[in-house]
C-alpha cells in the first residue's frame, strides 16, 4: 500500500435542514429498557443511490480495503464512540498501551468516499469489501451514500459493529453488513488478486489497467481484485494474502490511500472509456 498519511449508532427521526433525505430507522433505546447501551448520538442519513438501469451480478473490479482500524469504545457518558487518535489519545496510551497514531479510521473514510463517488462505481463496476485489523470482514453495497463528515461516518461504523448490518431507511436494501471470513471465499472462481504497496513494482495507472484488465468490462472475464491498505503504518503483505499474484506500486512518491485509489480507478476508467 502507498504510505497512508491520512487512509452504530442510533438514528433520530429528524432530517437535515439542507437535505431532506430519509433518516436511518434505528432507535436509540426505549424508555422501557433503560439498561440498553446507547451507541451514538449522531443522526444518520442513509439512502440507496438510484440505479441507472444497469444491474451487474458480477462486478469486474473487486477492492478490499485492508487492515482498517475500526473499533468502538464506551465513553464516560455510557455512549459508544469510534476509537481514534484525536479524541482518545490517553485511552490508547494508558488502557490499550498502543500508539494512538495507529487508530486512524479517517483513512478508511477518505478511501470509501474516493471509491463510492468514483465514475467506476457509479457505472456499476466495483464491489467493495473492508477487512479490519481485528479481522472483521465487511461487505459494502455500492449504492451506499457515504456520510460526508467524519462524525457521521464514525457513528455509522459504530452502529455497524454493534448491529452487524445497516439497511436503507426507505427500502429493504442492505447497505453494509458483517460477513464471514475468510475474504478469499467471497472471490469468484478465477479472480486474480494484486496488492498495492510503496514497495511493490512500479507501474502507471494506464499501464496497470492495460496489463491486468480485459479490453471491456463486459467480456465475461473473471474479476480482478485490488487490495489496498487502510492503515496509517505498515503495508499489505503476501503473508496476509497468499492468493495475491503480485505487489504493485502506483507512484514513485508516497501517497495517501485515497490518492492511490483515485489513480487506480482513473486508469481503469480511462482504459474502459468511462467518463
Amino acid at each position: 500500500m502507498p504510505d497512508s498519511e491520512d487512509s452504530s449508532v442510533s438514528s433520530t427521526s429528524s432530517a437535515s435542514s439542507e437535505e431532506k433525505r430519509p433518516v436511518a430507522d434505528e432507535k436509540e433505546g426505549s424508555s422501557s429498557n433503560k439498561k440498553r447501551k446507547v451507541v451514538s448520538e449522531t443522526p444518520l442519513e442513509l439512502v440507496a443511490l438510484p440505479s441507472n438501469g444497469t444491474v451487474r451480478k458480477n462486478k469486474p473490479i473487486i477492492i478490499l480495503l485492508d487492515q482498517a482500524t475500526i473499533e468502538s469504545m464506551k465513553n464516560k457518558r455510557n455512549i459508544y464512540e469510534l476509537l481514534n487518535c484525536d479524541d482518545h489519545r490517553d485511552y490508547c496510551k494508558k488502557k490499550l498501551r498502543k500508539d494512538p497514531n495507529e487508530f486512524r479510521p479517517d483513512i478508511l473514510h477518505q478511501e470509501m468516499l474516493a471509491l463510492l463517488d468514483s465514475p467506476l462505481n457509479k457505472a456499476g463496476l466495483v464491489k467493495l469489501y473492508i477487512q479490519t485489523k481485528k479481522h472483521v470482514l465487511i461487505e459494502v453495497n455500492p449504492s451506499l451514500r457515504m456520510p460526508r463528515t467524519y462524525k457521521r461516518f464514525a457513528g455509522l461504523m459504530v452502529q455497524l459493529l454493534h448491529k452487524m448490518k445497516i439497511k436503507s431507511s426507505t427500502e429493504s436494501t442492505t447497505l453494509l453488513k458483517v460477513i464471514k471470513n475468510p475474504f478469499s471465499q467471497h472471490l469468484p472462481a478465477g479472480t486474480r488478486c494484486y496488492g498495492f504497496s510503496s514497495q511493490g513494482d512500479l507501474c502507471s495507472p494506464i499501464a496497470l489497467a492495460k496489463n491486468l484488465l480485459p479490453p471491456s468490462p463486459d467480456d465475461g472475464a473473471p474479476p480482478t481484485c485490488f487490495i489496498v491498505g487502510a492503515m496509517s503504518t505498515g503495508h499489505v503483505t503476501l503473508e496476509d494474502h497468499p492468493y495475491m499474484e503480485k505487489m504493485l506500486s502506483i507512484s514513485e512518491y508516497p501517497l495517501s490511500g485515497a490518492a492511490a485509489l483515485s489513480r487506480i480507478m482513473g486508469g481503469v476508467e480511462h482504459y474502459w472509456g468511462i467518463v
